[in-house]
């Protein structure tokens, strides 16, 4: 699972990288974190209407179809393996991918404590240049009968690689540079089975795991 990533990237270096236009007020508000919770505002490229364009998200994904999104259970992760079978994510799946930029991610280590409880020790994993990467995920739009908005999004996760695998038993998915087009292009049935491979777990080289701080600890159930 992926609860926590990092964008302390400035919008001048990731500039290169957005496509198309941006949401009113980006360049005066964006600001690098170097935490992005659930329930915050996500940067993320997509393509709508056949052209790429930057846009906010709130993390917690809400299907168009929800018909009370304070009364909806709201994940902030969907498992690319289930993805395109389930009612939740499918439509998404289908027609609203999305990548997320982000310069690291956070994973926690659950091991006993040796006195009845769990330490969770937190771990950053990142690019050894430190650049940026794209998270895949997906977005949706839900209409209230208002015609009010909520534009809301998900990241997709994926099984650890051997980096991984010591801390955590899942990951999120990274969409290679080069392949961005590709992952946002709408496409159906063998498009989509084309797709599936940019969801394996990828290759470690070039990334490091850090460890970060003193473990917190959880009590016993």
């Amino acid at each position: 699972m992926c609860g926590r990533f990092s964008l302390t990237t400035t919008l001048d270096q990731l500039l290169p990288r957005l496509r198309g236009p941006w949401p009113p007020g980006l360049a005066a508000h964006y600001a690098p974190r170097a935490q992005v919770c659930p329930g915050e505002p996500l940067l993320l490229q997509r393509q709508e209407h056949g052209r790429l364009e930057v846009g906010l998200a709130l993390w917690g994904l809400v299907p168009e179809w929800a018909k009370d999104p304070l009364a909806l259970h709201r994940p902030i992760n969907a498992r690319s393996e289930t993805v395109a079978e389930k009612p939740f994510f499918r439509g998404a799946w289908r027609h609203r991918r999305a990548l997320l930029p982000a310069d690291g991610f956070f994973e926690w280590q659950s091991k006993p404590d040796g006195r009845g409880g769990v330490e969770r020790q937190p771990w950053l994993f990142r690019r050894r240049d430190q650049q940026p990467f794209w998270l895949g995920g997906l977005w949706d739009r839900w209409v209230g009968p208002d015609g009010g908005e909520l534009e809301s999004a998900v990241i997709l996760t994926t099984a650890p690689n051997k980096l991984l695998a010591q801390v955590h038993d899942r990951m999120p998915v990274v969409i290679p540079a080069g392949l961005e087009e590709a992952w946002l292009e709408p496409v159906d049935g063998p498009g989509l089975r084309a797709l599936e491979p940019l969801m394996a777990p990828w290759d470690p080289v070039g990334w490091e795991a850090v460890r970060l701080g003193s473990p917190g600890r959880r009590a016993r159930p």
